[in-house]
């Protein structure tokens, strides 16, 4: 059985709950490099993540079930200043970390680590929390 790359993760909690969706759905599939990234996790870039490695055969059902995970994900975080659900958990580029990373660099130190924020593609507003949408309520529409 040959095993392929589907995806691969910043964090085991992300990639153990697509593993186990996966098993599931009789995915066969298992986690690379997870101890590695777990353990080390500044060893993340030179690794590449947690990588979640599936049947070569089962790679269509797969992505399309990854797929349909991601989106049911995403549609239960929205904006809260204009209610898109085009969202999505990014470093944030803004100019105190810039500056924060510059001066850390010049004295010698090691340079500070960029916030996470959420940023809203549809109106650019960032924020710290997406409102979690109620699952009863969506069940409704």
């Amino acid at each position: 059985m040959d095993f392929v790359l589907l995806q691969s993760f910043d964090n085991y909690i992300d990639a153990h709950i697509v593993l186990g969706r996966m098993e599931e759905e009789g995915i066969q599939c298992w986690l690379k490099d997870e101890n590695t990234i777990t353990v080390t996790p500044f060893f993340n870039n030179a690794v590449g993540g947690i990588k979640l490695m599936v049947d070569e055969q089962q790679m269509e059902k797969a992505n399309e079930l990854l797929n349909q995970f991601q989106q049911e994900k995403k549609n239960k975080l929205s904006c809260p200043a204009c209610g898109s659900h085009d969202i999505e958990l990014i470093a944030s580029r803004k100019p105190m970390n810039v500056l924060g990373a510059l001066v850390t660099w010049l004295t010698g130190k090691y340079a500070l680590s960029l916030e996470n924020v959420w940023h809203c593609f549809n109106c650019h507003k960032e924020f710290k929390e997406p409102v979690a949408m109620d699952p009863k309520a969506s069940d409704d529409v």
